[in-house]
């Protein structure tokens, strides 16, 4: 498509979980192509951007990583208000987590006011041996909350790409037929370099995180 024709839709991601369910390894992995095993815990939220071509758009994805520890939750508002879209992130190994999606939901509910897409993240599916939360009772919870589902791996890369792609998908299709979306678009009238074809479907960019995190602590999500 001729690049003057593309649009440029920017839109906010919050993603959400308890502690230690691996949320900053999706991001890390997603925005940056990379794993490790020592991340340090996310105090408040960090941002990063997350840039593709979809379709005949130019699609610019704001991540919000948010805190899971439970000190950060009365933050967590402020962070993800105005948001278009949440990955709801939990760990197949931990009932609790999987549960703790719940609260998260009602939050998103009270909370934002504008219509979201939702999708939810089985991670840890590496560690199939120790699973606690089927994948068909996560499946059906995800359709009772008209949610997107994927299972998925930080450390093997799997689900990653498949979930922000069906995401950024859902948020095009929110923005054509949903007028109070709360996203902009604007027709290109020119190409950026950003956005140039050897670069077109993966070019992360990160920012500097909203609350500058510790350097002395680590886990292993």
């Amino acid at each position: 498509m001729n690049d003057l024709n593309m649009k440029s839709l920017e839109a906010k991601v919050v993603v959400l979980g308890s502690q230690g369910v691996g949320k900053t390894s999706v991001v890390i992995r997603y925005v940056g192509g990379m794993f490790s095993k020592a991340v340090s815990p996310t105090i408040g939220a960090s941002f990063f951007t997350y840039k593709l071509t979809l379709e005949q758009y130019r699609v610019k994805l704001q991540v919000w990583d948010t805190a899971g520890q439970e000190r950060f939750r009365s933050m967590a508002p402020m962070y993800y208000r105005k948001a278009n879209a949440a990955m709801l992130v939990y760990d197949i190994t931990s009932l609790e987590s999987f549960y703790d999606i719940k609260d998260w939901v009602k939050e998103l509910k009270k909370n934002v006011d504008t219509p979201i897409v939702l999708c939810l993240l089985g991670n840890k599916s590496d560690l199939e041996s120790g699973r606690k939360v089927s994948k068909e009772d996560a499946a059906e919870y995800a359709s009772s909350i008209d949610a997107i589902f994927f299972e998925t791996s930080a450390l093997k890369n799997t689900g990653i790409e498949d979930a922000f792609l069906q995401v950024s998908k859902q948020l095009i299709h929110l923005y054509e037929t949903v007028p109070n979306s709360g996203m902009g678009s604007l027709v290109s009238q020119q190409a950026p370099d950003m956005y140039a074809p050897d670069h077109a479907l993966k070019l992360p960019e990160r920012n500097e995180p909203a609350v500058s995190r510790p350097q002395d602590s680590a886990c292993g999500c």
